[in-house]
């Protein structure tokens, strides 16, 4: 297992009375691509700044390689940034922009030739140095903002929200570049975004955030398929949260009926959140169904079709590539593993903030996997 190359202990950050972090407990390994996931205001970035040093905590501490560098400033540390506005210098070429943080090293000219060479292979801009800034599409301005990070070898690259200026083909394009570089250069990044979609398409590990806590640390596939409440399941993606009670291991009841699931440890006749995801529920023929509806709307979204079905009491967001008319009655069925089952949150629309103490993990050997 990789080591520890950043640890935040116990951090705390206000400005004024009002509390941006509240006592974060994380590590990232080396070589990791972690996305700082959440929606805006969330303390994503402030912990970033954390990180990179342009922000102080009020109370913990900020370990690189085992050093504490809380109160280090951004320079004498090995992070650098990249930012959503590229901030790259108008008045030098795409290459004078990637060597610049080496001149200011006083490397050796032949040493700065071939590392900005080598960045601008990586980058795909091979051949593009003498070209000014200005000339170039946001998806190239990008990439000179990431080789100008590189070129300086460091044990962390930050990317804060880098690919929010570019349009969804291009964004969807260097998603794929980005995770390529990083897997090629084995160093770690800490990613930033408020895109689920991108946190899914690129991490390793995503810390899902809200209100200055933690809400769930996990792999895509787990913050995805086991969201750990009522926060991260509406989060990320979309979700039907339906009230249930968990009548023994296996066994849930909902909308007046018994279902099988892949889910235990709950106590007996114990409330829980149901969740289904809309891609987990098929159409059959009326007759057929676990229970009826009626759909109510229908949206095509390209890949699919979206509805709205009425099931008594219950309206429930389906996805289906098969098409059935407004106003027509289907069959509802659901299997077992797509039936999730999470313990009762007291505030369903912001998830309570759960600890971030370190817990033994029986199936992803991670032990930063948070429990409610």
């Amino acid at each position: 297992m990789a080591k520890h190359l950043i640890d935040l202990v116990d951090i705390r950050k206000s400005y004024g009375s009002e509390d941006a972090l509240k006592r974060i407990n994380l590590y990232i390994r080396d070589g990791e691509f972690l996305t700082l996931l959440g929606p805006s205001g969330c303390g994503k970035t402030t912990l970033l700044r954390l990180i990179a040093g342009f922000t102080m905590p009020t109370e913990g501490k900020v370990l690189i390689d085992g050093q504490d560098v809380s109160t280090i400033p951004p320079y004498k540390r090995r992070v650098n940034t990249v930012f959503q506005k590229y901030a790259l210098f108008p008045h030098l070429n795409v290459h004078d922009n990637v060597a610049f943080g080496l001149k200011i090293q006083k490397l050796p000219k032949d040493e700065i030739e071939a590392r900005v060479e080598e960045m601008l292979e990586l980058v795909n801009l091979k051949g593009y140095g003498k070209r000014w800034v200005d000339e170039l599409s946001g998806g190239q301005q990008q990439r000179v903002a990431i080789a100008r990070a590189l070129v300086n070898r460091p044990q962390v690259l930050l990317l804060d929200e880098p690919l929010g200026a570019l349009d969804l083909k291009l964004r969807k394009g260097m998603q794929i570049e980005l995770k390529r570089m990083q897997q090629r250069l084995g160093i770690t990044f800490v990613f930033v975004t408020h895109d689920q979609e991108e946190a899914l398409t690129m991490s390793d590990t995503i810390v899902v955030m809200n209100e200055g806590t933690i809400q769930q640390i996990g792999t895509p596939t787990d913050i995805y398929n086991e969201p750990k409440n009522v926060f991260v399941a509406k989060f990320i993606g979309e979700s039907n949260i339906l009230p249930g009670t968990m009548k023994q291991d296996f066994l849930v009841n909902f909308h007046g009926r018994d279902f099988d699931c892949v889910d235990k440890g709950f106590r007996k006749n114990e409330p829980v959140d149901v969740v289904i995801r809309p891609e987990d529920i098929d159409f059959v023929s009326p007759e057929k169904g676990m229970f009826r509806g009626t759909v109510k709307s229908v949206l095509f979204m390209g890949v699919h079709y979206e509805f709205r079905v009425e099931c008594g009491e219950v309206a429930l967001t389906v996805h289906s590539t098969d098409y059935a008319e407004p106003g027509s009655e289907v069959g509802i069925e659901i299997v077992p593993d797509a039936i999730h089952i999470m313990h009762k949150s007291d505030a369903p629309e912001a998830a309570a903030p759960v600890e971030t103490e370190d817990i033994p993990d029986d199936a992803a050997d991670d032990d930063r996997i948070i429990e409610n």
